[in-house]
């Protein structure tokens, strides 16, 4: 069915879905994953269950990593509807000029559709490679290519960047400029972002930043073969292609990862189900014969174990029918998903060192984090920091924080730029303060550990996730 810019809210039950399995899904995030940030699930267009763990919260973006590239993918199809562009185009078509001098027969076969499919021919993720060069059209051009384009499987996001570059190339308009009246407007999204290379291209594969309803409805469009409001917004031919298997991406370890990629779309293990999905669990999961869409951000280091939880614990709820209703189920669902939340760290409140230490400022000798110097203030618990570095972070902040209870702010402690946080401390030890910094908008928790020990202090910085390691090297800082 089609649906309104506002999307229509009913029980499970009425829709054909059990309470009681929806409450199971939640219970097993709840007790064993424990990062999931938010979930919207849609049933014949309608929305029967939704949740945001607290300081998590509806009305709030979410970085979507990967989950970027389905939206790529789409603005490709459109170009193609529109007749400017063949994905069987070859690559080079797009960037004569960044060519190299020698150009090898791999390179002169790779086609649009090969950027779409992951299936290049490079024998690794281009992405790095890629973006480290100052022209990232040559860089990319540049890279063996070692096997047949459409012969061999590689994730690689550089290949959606060269997608995103030739939209733009052939619309004058960003991948963001390009959707927002053909997709974003009439889905009703709102204030969509795309983070851009330096040279002014959305980086495709990365980057796009959207609430959780803004992905359901991403996914209810897909659902619909692109219809939306009685309108064809994308190609019903392009959401068929894009979504069934175009190439093998067998073997791999965690089993939702081997089913089959499309253009830039995961087909998953139960029948006829796909999704796209961006680092940490940002999911949109499309069930046409269940016919029902599930919408995801979380902060996961394991992105197969919400996806095991969703087959074993959801989706057997799923029936064909209504079902009777059953009230004690739905409101008790109801009352679980009003209360979800991340709960703020449990520790001791207060420590005999907090006195000595209140307002004392401690200096860093130059360090990764440009961080120079901090300060606490345990009366108002708020702590003062001076950066070195950084553009707009660069300077004197000072980050506002709870005790059993999350305060809002912004922060640059450990982040490229500002993020809004949900701050809380508490004192591990008499001599051990940590500092937790949810950043709501992403899938980053951040922990800061400071242990004082007469005028110094051991300054350490950890992250629930991060595409290396989640541990920064420890500073130590001396008491002025």
């Amino acid at each position: 069915m089609a649906l309104s810019n506002t999307l229509p809210r009913s029980t499970p039950e009425a829709q054909g879905i059990s309470s009681a399995s929806i409450q199971a899904f939640v219970t097993t995030v709840e007790q064993d994953i424990q990062h999931l940030h938010s979930f919207m699930l849609l049933r014949h267009g309608v929305v029967v269950a939704e949740g945001w763990w607290h300081p998590y919260r509806s009305k709030a973006p979410h970085m979507l990593f990967s989950l970027s590239k389905s939206f790529t993918s789409t603005a490709v199809g459109l170009a193609v509807a529109e007749g400017r562009l063949s994905i069987d185009d070859p690559l080079l078509k797009f960037f004569p000029e960044d060519a190299p001098k020698k150009i090898g027969p791999n390179l002169v076969a790779m086609q649009v559709r090969h950027l779409l499919s992951m299936s290049t021919g490079h024998d690794q993720d281009s992405t790095d490679r890629t973006m480290a060069g100052r022209n990232p059209f040559k860089a990319f051009l540049a890279l063996p290519v070692e096997h047949v384009p459409g012969t061999h499987f590689v994730y690689n996001s550089g290949a959606t960047y060269m997608l995103a570059a030739i939209v733009q190339k052939l619309t004058g308009q960003t991948l963001v400029e390009y959707l927002t009246p053909r997709l974003f407007e009439p889905l009703g999204i709102e204030g969509a972002v795309w983070d851009s290379h330096p040279n002014g291209v959305n980086f495709g594969g990365w980057g796009l930043n959207i609430k959780t309803e803004d992905i359901a409805r991403f996914g209810q469009l897909y659902l619909q073969k692109g219809i939306w409001h009685g309108q064809q917004l994308v190609p019903a031919a392009w959401v068929q292609a894009a979504t069934s298997k175009q190439v093998s991406n067998a073997p791999n370890p965690a089993p939702d990862w081997e089913q089959g990629y499309g253009f830039q779309f995961w087909r998953c293990q139960p029948a006829g189900i796909y999704r796209g999905d961006g680092a940490f669990g940002q999911y949109c999961i499309v069930m046409p014969e269940q016919d029902a869409v599930l919408a995801i951000t979380s902060g996961l280091p394991d992105m197969q174990i919400v996806l095991t939880a969703i087959w074993e614990k959801l989706l057997p709820g799923v029936h064909i029918g209504p079902l009777p209703a059953n009230c004690d189920e739905s409101e008790g669902l109801a009352a679980t998903l009003k209360e979800l939340k991340l709960l703020p760290p449990d520790g001791k409140s207060a420590s005999e060192q907090a006195e000595r230490i209140s307002g004392k400022t401690f200096v860093f000798a130059p360090n990764v984090e440009s961080l120079h110097s901090l300060s606490f203030n345990f009366k108002d618990n708020t702590l003062t920091y001076r950066l070195l570095a950084g553009g707009e972070r660069r300077g004197k902040h000072t980050l506002s924080f709870g005790r059993g209870k999350w305060v809002e702010g912004l922060s640059a402690l450990g982040t490229p730029v500002f993020r809004k946080v949900a701050a809380s401390g508490i004192w591990l030890t008499d001599d051990t303060f940590v500092l937790t910094l949810c950043q709501y908008e992403t899938p980053f928790i951040v922990t800061i550990r400071c242990r004082f020990d007469g005028d110094q202090i051991y300054f350490d910085f950890k992250v629930n996730v991060a595409f290396g390691s989640t541990e920064r090297p420890q500073l130590l800082g001396k008491l002025i």
